[in-house]
């Protein structure tokens, strides 16, 4: 049986390094695709360390250069893992900063994905996964920028599985809650990078931080190999699974919602922002009783 070979971008850091070093620690054939040189010199190092075989390579799925190097590899099974998170109100964030929230997270992993979904249809077998996110599947405020493009990377997913099933190629989505890498956090720093005039904003950033408590990211990682190995083969995969009812709550929610609710009021989650502190993690006692209420 010939071995399969595993393409996962963003393995740099996060999720993507975790899910990369997971699957070769198993005995995979993984290319580990980074964003720069020196992630390529870093994971390189990490998996002679850890005694693990892996193929590490510069891919920034927004370098057409790139791109065209990795449409030579075989690949059997894709994550489309790469990703930025911009944080802010959608009156506030600077075009040049939304328009690369759209480039990283979402033409650059379509355009990769092209050539390479035609060579899994030459073989008439293939698997794409998209690293999506609870973000896609329900929007909060001030996370408009990363939620638009997340929602936008589900109908692009879902159109493909429909595109793609006659030739027998699975597609899916993995939609992580939240769980703490740094991602999270550095969505609510990305303010420092703009260059607008700062009297203009209706927000004041420095008094705001992602409002989540964040998990364990093990948990993801482990869940997430499973779904690239087929052992589950649901099309939709929130981690953690306890955050569904929340998320259909949400959606639900929409039908009934009335454009005059609440107005002069600040919602909830805003509020929340200017309470939690950066890299909140449930105290042990807690715990279960914010999975439950997610």
């Amino acid at each position: 049986m010939v071995q399969e070979t595993y393409l996962i971008t963003g393995a740099g850091t996060g999720f993507g390094k975790g899910i990369a070093l997971g699957l070769a620690e198993q005995g995979k054939k993984v290319i580990a695709g980074v964003e720069t040189m020196s992630e390529v010199s870093a994971l390189v190092k990490e998996a002679k360390e850890k005694e693990i075989e892996i193929q590490v390579e510069k891919l920034d799925v927004t370098d057409p250069a790139d791109r065209e190097r990795a449409w030579t590899w075989d690949v059997d099974v894709l994550l489309n893992n790469a990703g930025i998170s911009e944080g802010g109100s959608l009156v506030d964030i600077p075009e040049e900063r939304l328009r690369n929230q759209f480039e990283v997270n979402v033409f650059g992993p379509i355009l990769l994905t092209q050539k390479i979904a035609k060579a899994m249809v030459k073989k008439q077998r293939g698997k794409i996964v998209f690293m999506s996110s609870v973000s896609g599947l329900m929007a909060d405020p001030l996370s408009g920028p990363y939620g638009g493009s997340k929602f936008t990377l589900e109908a692009f997913a879902e159109s493909l599985s429909k595109e793609l099933q006659e030739f027998n190629i699975q597609v899916s989505t993995i939609n992580p809650g939240p769980y703490l890498t740094g991602f999270n956090d550095r969505e609510f720093e990305a303010w420092r990078t703009w260059r607008d005039n700062p009297e203009e904003r209706i927000f004041d950033y420095t008094q705001l931080a992602f409002p989540y408590e964040q998990f364990d990211p093990e948990e993801l990682i482990k869940e997430a190999i499973e779904v690239m190995t087929g052992e589950t083969n649901d099309y939709r995969n929130v981690i953690p699974k306890a955050m569904e009812s929340m998320i259909k709550k949400r959606q639900k929610e929409l039908w009934d919602k009335k454009t005059d609710e609440n107005l002069g009021e600040r919602h909830e989650m805003v509020q929340k922002s200017i309470d939690i502190e950066p890299a909140t993690t449930p105290t042990k006692g807690i715990v279960n009783k914010i999975k439950d209420k997610l």
